[in-house]
């Protein structure tokens, strides 16, 4: 598959860090953003790549030349205007192959592309046109949280991972998932032929992606790994610090990672009751920091919590998804995400009143059951051993021994989360 790096941008807001070189030149660590990505691109065997740059693209063709000693081989597309974030893609459509990588060129990554490629595929098939509204994938957009959704473009997704609604930050919002669209994109070159700009200057995703969203072709893969735009002095102190500690390179879920497993109720939120609409759901003081803590220490901060409203009849699947947008929109406001949620909706016991009897069996993803635990290590390559199922419930202890976790239990074992969280940082 061929590789496109956007490599033109000026860097405006982070002129105090370098201002006298193009963007994706900007050295972290001692080497610039574009060897990062053509290194973690070499990684997945992915070395034929082209470059479209632009200002000051003559410093970036002297340091990469043709690739050779960096065992790729790259090639060049010289903007002489502003063609804006895909006008470049229809002047070197014919050398593009049927689906290609297309990477903004100023992010830092470390990606297991073999994944994300495996996701577009399988979105293209003819099994992806199952349904009165699937389409087969034209486009694949990497989506991830991050801890400033607030200020990020959001991709709003179906539960076919199709993405229905486009936020960018100036747009309202209430209640929303922390998935922020990443920078990486798959595109077929079908697309190009279906869309015809209207001039040489083409932004992608005001002109091209969100027009095609009513057409069901646009498909959204979340994955927790390091993906991270270093656009402003902060952000490039965090990325430079997350190289040097070896976060970025952990991230990749080609290598085991580390969780910690959270319960809901009584853990992130407090206790109340049967939680059925998203405005009785209230964060406990210290969660959001302590699931920052988690974030920052590089453990996968996934939700593990029993959700028997569903049987019950009390809740529908749409209004428990609102009910965890709500969490998450308040943990975004403190700088927390959380990678994942899994949820059981089963309950075994029958015979209530507006009861759902297809939820109502004995399952193996009910804590204490380890099931949803097993189901996110196997998404996720987590290495249990070395992972944590932390809740205020013994259910919780004995899921996560079950699945063979370490286990913290609140108000026990450990005074609360935030503790908890200081002791993974240490």
């Amino acid at each position: 598959m061929k590789t496109v790096i956007m490599a033109g941008g000026k860097g405006t807001r982070i002129a105090s860090v370098a201002s006298d070189i193009p963007k994706p030149m900007i050295p972290l660590c001692g080497k610039p953003i574009l060897e990062y990505q053509i290194e973690c691109l070499k990684r997945n065997n992915l070395t034929d790549i082209t470059m479209i740059v632009g200002h000051l693209g003559s410093v970036i063709k002297e340091y990469f030349g043709d690739g050779n000693r960096f065992d790729c081989s790259i090639s060049y597309y010289v903007e002489t205007e502003p063609l804006g974030t895909a006008g470049a893609l229809y002047k070197i459509q014919e050398s593009l192959s049927d689906d290609f990588l297309l990477i903004n060129g100023d992010i830092i990554f470390d990606v297991d592309f073999s994944r994300f490629i495996e996701f577009h595929r399988s979105h293209k098939g003819p099994a992806a046109s199952k349904g009165p509204t699937a389409s087969p994938a034209w486009v694949t957009l990497a989506v991830h949280p991050n801890s400033h959704p607030y200020d990020s473009t959001l991709l709003v997704t179906d539960t076919k991972h199709r993405v229905i609604q486009w936020l960018n930050k100036e747009d309202m919002r209430q209640y929303y998932k922390n998935q922020v669209n990443a920078g990486l994109h798959i595109l077929s070159k079908t697309l190009l032929s279906a869309v015809k700009p209207l001039s040489e200057k083409v932004d992608l995703d005001r002109d091209i992606l969100k027009p095609l969203i009513s057409s069901g072709k646009i498909y959204a893969y979340p994955t927790p790994e390091y993906i991270k735009d270093m656009g402003t002095p902060d952000r490039y102190a965090q990325v430079s610090s997350d190289i040097e500690n070896g976060m970025v390179r952990r991230r990749n879920l080609s290598v085991k990672q580390r969780a910690v497993f959270l319960d809901r109720d009584g853990t992130i939120n407090k206790l109340n009751g049967f939680i059925t609409r998203p405005e009785e759901l209230e964060l406990i003081d210290g969660a959001a920091e302590a699931i920052r803590k988690i974030n920052s220490a590089g453990y996968l901060a996934i939700v593990i919590t029993n959700q028997p409203v569903i049987a019950r009849g009390d809740v529908s699947l749409e209004d428990l998804e609102n009910i965890h947008r709500k969490m998450e929109t308040e943990l975004g406001k403190a700088g927390a995400y959380v990678d994942d949620i899994f949820f059981c909706p089963h309950h075994p016991d029958k015979g209530f009143t507006g009861e759902r009897p297809e939820y109502k069996i004995d399952c193996e993803c009910r804590k204490p059951k380890p099931g949803m635990i097993l189901q996110a290590a196997t998404k996720y390559n987590i290495d249990l051993t070395q992972s944590f199922m932390v809740g205020d419930d013994i259910k919780d202890v004995q899921a996560g021994l079950a699945a063979g976790c370490k286990t913290a239990l609140l108000k026990n074992d450990i005074t609360d989360l935030k503790e908890f969280a200081g002791l993974l940082i240490k």
